[in-house]
């Protein structure tokens, strides 16, 4: 049988994927990932021939791209904010925009040595978790509906080295009684009648849990504003990921629900609205 080299195998994958309207840049992507190889790396390896288990292993994650599994979970791996997060599809794969939630929170404290945080429904613990990485001195909490999910969160506190309190339940409802200075949250904020408009690999691979609210898109922001206002969590602030679009629409019920709170929109390096910060007593010192 004819040996392969990497150069070969790359070229037949990017092409396979240009057909299906798919990135072929993953297929780099995903050879990079199976070898550990760097980009000037794999070219210096381009002529040579692929290990036969290699070659295997590089079919069955392009087949599986093909066939609409986001790379990361081929993989089992995400990057965010320079940490690596094991992934499986019981959590949502972390993305660029919330790494800019993470930069503004740690911005607004950023001569704050002792902070208690919350980072409500965490998935792989994205957010929390390197929270607890930049600033080692704060005592961060995660929680999430899924089980699923917190065994993965799990994980990526060992592997990440850091010591987090964790508990699943609904929203805020695991905290009960709870102070925190900030509460953090990326909701579910996608609405099902946008299910068209979306990718279709996110749909097939990311769990629907994490993806999508009843409401427009607003069921979670009106379940989390609701529980903030009998009290189960108090917090001096709130920081939330949005959609594009709900922004005046999430400061609307916050304020209605909150009159005396200070609601800021933030957008995202596109220029999008993408991201609230609920100040609850901001004459308090806030």
């Amino acid at each position: 049988m004819a040996k392969v080299t990497y150069f070969e195998a790359l070229k037949g994958a990017s092409l396979a994927m240009k057909k299906r309207d798919l990135d072929p840049a993953t297929a780099d992507y995903l050879m990079r990932a199976l070898t550990g190889f760097d980009q000037t790396q794999l070219l210096i390896h381009y002529r040579d021939s692929l290990p036969e288990q290699l070659k295997d292993q590089f079919e069955a994650a392009v087949s599986a791209y093909l066939a609409g599994v986001s790379p990361q979970y081929i993989i089992g791996t995400a990057d965010f904010y320079g940490y690596q997060f094991s992934v499986t599809p019981s959590v949502l794969i972390p993305r660029q925009e919330t790494e800019e939630l993470v930069a503004w929170l740690l911005a607004d404290y950023a001569n704050q040595a002792q902070l208690t945080i919350l980072d409500v429904g965490t998935g792989s613990g994205a957010i929390g978790l390197t929270l607890k990485k930049e600033r080692p001195d704060w005592l961060v909490s995660i929680s999430d509906i899924s089980a699923a999910a917190m065994t993965v969160a799990r994980k990526n506190a060992v592997a990440l080295g850091v010591e987090v309190t964790e508990r699943v339940g609904n929203l805020l409802t695991p905290f009960t009684g709870d102070h925190f200075d900030a509460v953090v949250m990326n909701p579910p904020y996608i609405a099902r009648e946008a299910t068209p408009l979306m990718d279709q690999s996110v749909i097939e691979s990311e769990p629907s849990l994490a993806l999508f609210a009843d409401h427009h898109g607003l069921a979670v922001y009106e379940q989390l504003a609701q529980q903030l206002k009998q009290g189960i969590v108090m917090t001096n602030r709130l920081y939330l990921e949005i959609g594009f679009d709900q922004g005046e629409t999430v400061q609307t019920l916050f304020q209605t629900i909150f009159p005396d709170a200070q609601i800021r929109i933030r957008q995202d390096m596109a220029g999008h609205d993408r991201m609230v910060r609920v100040i609850f007593n901001p004459g308090n010192g806030e």
